[in-house]
């Protein structure tokens, strides 16, 4: 009888998984936007990410120089994704703007559905952990609201321009209001396990809008 030659892997150890390097670079991102949306940064270890991507500690200082270097690619990765889900919503120029804004809010909040409200936004989760963050984090994070928050301002200032919010409205404070407001609302929304908080929060501001 033959024996196996093969030497079986070892305990702890992830297999090794044939595919490029920018496969793996791209995957272990993805996975730290999926693993950091739930966990946070502070609270999930990288023997967490790589166990799931399949990829050994010593290779991982191949694609990124330390854990921080790992997170701030993974926040402009979940930047890139949110910016263009914003475009998709926001700039959809064939649907009257506060009705793009009431479908982002709809679409943010069946997303938190499929995931059981255990996934909220990365942004706003790593923004409860700044006491453990570098000021690279931050500036990162600040960025991404201010990117945020000019989508935002651009579909108020086209409702202005099309005289359905007053004149008077200040479209750039309003739309820094709505991150505000929206990031605690999702955080309320993961508490309770549902979308009450952020259908409120969305009435709530277009209330403001239209007074």
């Amino acid at each position: 009888m033959l024996k196996n030659s093969q030497n079986p892997p070892r305990r702890g150890r992830p297999p090794k998984v044939a595919r490029s390097n920018a496969d793996t670079k791209a995957l272990l991102i993805t996975t730290g936007v999926e693993t950091l949306t739930e966990f946070g940064f502070s609270a999930t270890g990288l023997d967490t990410i790589l166990k799931k991507v399949g990829v050994p500690k010593g290779s991982f200082y191949h694609y990124f120089n330390n854990k921080d270097a790992y997170g701030l690619a993974v926040i402009d990765a979940y930047n890139d994704y949110f910016v263009a889900k914003l475009i998709r919503y926001l700039g959809a120029s064939d649907i009257p703007p506060l009705e793009r804004l009431i479908n982002f809010t709809q679409s943010a909040a069946r997303g938190m559905q499929k995931y059981d409200f255990s996934r909220g936004c990365l942004v706003g989760n790593l923004n409860q952990e700044l006491n453990h963050l570098s000021d690279d984090f931050k500036n990162k994070l600040l960025t991404s609201y201010e990117i945020w928050q000019q989508h935002v301002q651009v579909c108020l200032a086209q409702a202005q321009q099309e005289r359905v919010i007053a004149a008077n409205v200040n479209t750039t404070q309003m739309s820094e209001f709505f991150w505000i407001g929206w990031e605690g609302a999702v955080m309320r929304a993961k508490l309770t396990k549902n979308t009450q908080p952020l259908i409120l929060y969305t009435e709530m501001f277009l209330r403001a809008l239209l007074r």
